[in-house]
């Protein structure tokens, strides 16, 4: 007898909500793609010999730049746009839906990478500590844009349960 599947239709966002402190580490893994490039490029420019402003100037600390700015891109804007997870999301099992629990539209996506997540830097980051304060464990960006991060089961896409 093969197990039930449950229903995905059927869920309450609000009682799967990841906690704060997982979307902590999915926010720091995610941090860590985008400053390792820098950080790398910036290290071999030493090696190579440059310091100061010519360090910075150079073109290895460019190319650093560029690749963390293509990542910054990929992970935060096309990953989640594609599968609702960035790296750090998906590595921590969490995932952005709907309040309902739907998967959000490419409409609510953007407006909560764009404008929700400029709000929160607007708020010098106070509205990453939404999800500890309030009950409904919910981020400004999350607010702005009606979507709930939870847990997400771990499957591979064709994989049988």
């Amino acid at each position: 007898m093969a197990p039930a599947t449950p229903n995905l239709n059927r869920i309450n966002a609000s009682e799967m909500k990841a906690p704060t402190i997982l979307r902590c580490a999915a926010f720091m893994i995610d941090y860590a793609t985008v400053i390792i490039f820098p950080i790398v490029f910036l290290l071999i420019g030493r090696i190579l010999g440059y310091d100061g402003a010519k360090l910075l100037g150079s073109g290895t600390t460019i190319i650093g730049i560029f690749l963390a700015a293509g990542s910054a891109f990929g992970n935060l804007v096309l990953l989640p746009f594609y599968n609702c997870q960035s790296i750090g999301k998906w590595l921590t099992g969490i995932s952005i839906v709907t309040s309902d629990g739907k998967t959000p539209t490419i409409g609510a996506l953007a407006l909560r990478h764009t404008v929700g997540y400029l709000a929160t830097l607007l708020t010098f980051g106070f509205g990453f500590l939404l999800p500890s304060a309030s009950g409904t464990g919910s981020a400004l960006h999350d607010r702005i844009s009606k979507t709930v991060v939870i847990y997400a089961r771990k499957t591979v896409r064709g994989a049988r349960a």
